[in-house]
């Protein structure tokens, strides 16, 4: 989030009190939409970890999802060189735009972004029934057996690579994406933090 130090260099008297703020998904990078804050609504945003703007057509305050549901829930706030411009990164609740595309500037969806659709189905197939839901199953057998078939699928993808089978190790690294997923999922590990700390720890 926004230190006090940033908050207090942000040039409100440059923006005329309405500071530009684009929102981008915290995990794929598609951006999602543009909007206003003034500095009643950077307060909202930052208290309720939602995002708000300032509605310059109905000049009130407007917490995006506010009527759909379809909520943008903030993972961090960054303002840019100038101190005039905010980028908001978050985790949207369903589609962003009132079209029911995820972004307001349409397909701008980022390739890595089923990632996160995946991570949300099977956050969904936890109370799903174990007899009709492989996943569910998987979640009901316990993180030992998760992890245990995390292993098994890790030593299948290596030894497909090993004797240069393409397919074999499409299918193998696909099961293995797939239940490193779930056992996030059971560990209640957010996506996002392992995908953060991928990029300070692999550049």
């Amino acid at each position: 989030m926004l230190t006090e130090q940033q908050r207090a260099q942000l040039d409100w008297e440059k923006t005329n009190g309405l500071m530009p703020v684009v929102v981008q998904h915290a995990l794929s990078g598609e951006v999602l939409m543009l909007g206003y804050m003034n500095r009643d609504a950077l307060d909202k945003t930052l208290e309720c970890g939602k995002v708000t703007f300032y509605s310059r057509t109905k000049a009130r305050l407007w917490t995006k999802g506010e009527t759909s549901g379809h909520f943008l829930n903030v993972v961090s706030i960054a303002p840019d060189c100038d101190n005039d411009t905010l980028l908001v990164l978050a985790n949207p609740i369903g589609p962003t735009c009132h079209l029911g595309h995820s972004s307001c500037f349409g397909d701008t969806s980022h390739r890595w972004l089923f990632l996160y659709q995946l991570e949300q189905l099977l956050a969904e197939r936890k109370t799903a029934d174990p007899a009709s839901s492989y996943t569910a199953k998987l979640y009901a057998s316990g993180t030992k057996r998760i992890a245990q078939k995390v292993g098994e699928e890790g030593v299948e993808t290596a030894l497909a690579a090993t004797v240069h089978d393409r397919e074999e190790l499409t299918n193998e690294a696909s099961d293995l994406l797939y239940h490193l997923l779930v056992l996030l999922q059971d560990q209640e590990l957010d996506l996002t933090t392992v995908i953060d700390n991928l990029r300070k720890r692999h550049k």
